[in-house]
């Protein structure tokens, strides 16, 4: 992997561990040479994921939609700031740009990016490894919603496995590296309904 896209929260969050894991991970994909692509703020965990990758003089790629960059949140030491029009252009460059992706603690926003990611998956359309950093127990009920939609005939085993989940960074970035995507398909045969 060269590149990882992480989507991640615009503020910190109640508990210090959440900044200071996003700023462990920024600094764990510098030292071990992979690419940050981001949402390009300077703001909550966003700011500190770079901050990370940054101060070890890592590559920050943030992808900022110009209404943004109008509010002057962008970050100002990033390695490259692609402006692009809209979110849903957004989340596409920041698909082309990396090679996988991390979801950290986050609100509406980071769901939506989270679930497009592994919905496109799903789909087959890329076969890049998505990792939630469970910090502290933050996604555990994300993560029994997502069995009960297997358990309840929704979702099938083979497309929960694709989400690769852990609470240490060296552990999912290892998972990440060793993702192998399914053979098998979304849709089911006309025959199994």
């Amino acid at each position: 992997m060269k590149s990882i896209t992480v989507f991640c929260g615009s503020s910190f969050g109640t508990d210090d561990i959440f900044k200071e894991q996003a700023f462990l991970l920024g600094q764990t994909l510098a030292q071990q040479r992979i690419q940050l692509i981001y949402g390009g703020a300077d703001a909550g965990l966003m700011g500190a994921v770079a901050d990370g990758a940054l101060s070890e003089g890592g590559k920050a790629t943030g992808v900022l939609p110009h209404f943004l960059q109008s509010k002057e949140i962008a970050h100002k030491n990033l390695t490259e700031l692609i402006i692009v029009e809209t979110m849903h252009e957004r989340k596409t460059k920041m698909n082309d740009l990396c090679d996988g992706v991390i979801v950290l603690p986050g609100g509406y926003g980071t769901l939506e990016e989270f679930f497009e990611m592994i919905t496109w998956a799903q789909l087959g359309l890329h076969k890049k490894p998505i990792g939630i950093l469970n910090i502290d127990g933050f996604y555990d009920d994300l993560i029994r919603l997502v069995q009960t939609m297997v358990n309840k005939g929704f979702l099938k085993q083979v497309n929960r496995d694709m989400l690769l989940i852990s609470g240490s960074v060296d552990e999912l970035l290892e998972k990440m590296r060793n993702y192998q995507a399914p053979s098998v398909g979304k849709w089911i045969s006309k025959d199994k309904i």
